[in-house]
């Protein structure tokens, strides 16, 4: 596959988040609009163990056609090896295997995997070659800024991947040990973008449509990556395509995923941002019902800002079922109707 090719008809992706983008909030993006999205990212250490818990992590959707699954390690071998597996596994509905490079979380990062492979480019090199000659689907990298604050090392790294085989380099605007914390720098991207042949994907606060339009603007990226952005919204890849298919940016289809009929592309309603969750919740149940405790951080995001919402995040910690999640969500619908929603107090 050209990846070059590819994104242009997939530039408005899910991006991976371990704890969010499992198959049911997958699904939810795709209807949306996303053009693709990637698995929860999977230690390659965990599936060398034939851990049945990672393992599970790679599972697709009935109906998700294609995929990007991401995996982190720190071994060229091991990762090459599952890197191979997890192709195996899913044959034509693999579209590209990303490594993660850029994940700066303690337990991840500590143990040499994620961001640390900022500071041992050496070894990221390594690792993106022995995947990239293991499998058949492109290899990307998804990475940062640099890893310590005020140390951009991200143009090298990325001409270090694009040497090493990798088809694309997905960048985040902060220092590894920014965290979450400022504003991403997306002009680190832009420079990225012309240091490179290789496709340049963005990533870092695209919170709403206008955020994306100004991310591909500014920057010239080839496709971007939307995380925290869809949290509690899978509406914003309808809302982005919308913005971008009208703005004259391209001169072609954004997305090539059909978007369902009657989608909204305005800001959905309460109502309905409850009804997401409810559905999101029995999605959830109907594939794995002991997984629907994740619906609590879910339901917190979808309800942000709606009257009532801060009694209902106490509920929601306390639901073990999915008629816990029911009888929350039918007790926001009651509350909204004794208030006027276009008036009343929001949270």
């Amino acid at each position: 596959m050209d990846y070059s090719e590819f994104l242009k008809t997939h530039k408005v992706m899910l991006a991976p988040m371990a704890g969010v983008s499992d198959p049911a909030f997958r699904q939810l993006c795709a209807e949306q609009g996303a053009s693709l999205a990637f698995t929860e990212m999977v230690s390659a250490k965990g599936l060398s163990y034939a851990n049945e818990r990672t393992a599970h992590l790679v599972d697709l959707y009935d109906g998700e056609a294609l995929a990007g699954v991401q995996i982190f390690g720190h071994e060229p071998e091991t990762m090459a090896e599952q890197a191979k597996w997890i192709e195996e596994a899913l044959g034509e509905r693999l579209a590209v295997i990303d490594i993660n490079m850029g994940c700066p979380v303690k337990k991840i990062a500590g143990k040499g995997d994620g961001a640390a492979l900022i500071k041992d480019p050496v070894l990221a090199g390594q690792i993106i070659s022995a995947v990239a000659q293991a499998v058949q689907v492109p290899v990307t990298v998804k990475t940062r800024r640099g890893y310590y604050e005020g140390s951009e090392t991200c143009i090298d790294f990325a001409r270090m991947a694009q040497e090493s085989g990798a088809a694309a380099i997905a960048l985040h605007g902060r220092f590894a040990t920014q965290m979450y914390r400022g504003e991403a720098d997306w002009d680190c991207i832009a420079r990225t973008k012309q240091a490179v042949t290789i496709p340049v994907i963005g990533n870092g606060d695209v919170f709403s449509a206008e955020d994306a339009l100004a991310l591909f603007s500014t920057t010239d990226c080839d496709a971007i990556l939307v995380a925290r952005g869809a949290e509690g919204n899978p509406w914003i890849f309808a809302q982005i395509n919308e913005v971008l298919e009208t703005s004259g940016e391209f001169g072609h289809p954004i997305s090539a995923a059909p978007l369902e009929t009657g989608c909204p592309t305005l800001a959905p309603t309460s109502e309905e941002r409850i009804e997401m969750a409810r559905r999101h919740a029995h999605l959830l149940h109907e594939r794995e019902p002991r997984s629907v405790v994740r619906m609590r951080k879910h339901a917190c995001w979808y309800v942000k800002g709606i009257p009532g919402a801060s009694a209902a995040r106490a509920t929601f910690n306390a639901c073990t079922m999915v008629e816990d999640f029911d009888h929350a969500f039918d007790a926001m619908l009651s509350h909204l109707s004794q208030v006027d929603a276009s008036h009343g107090g929001v949270e």
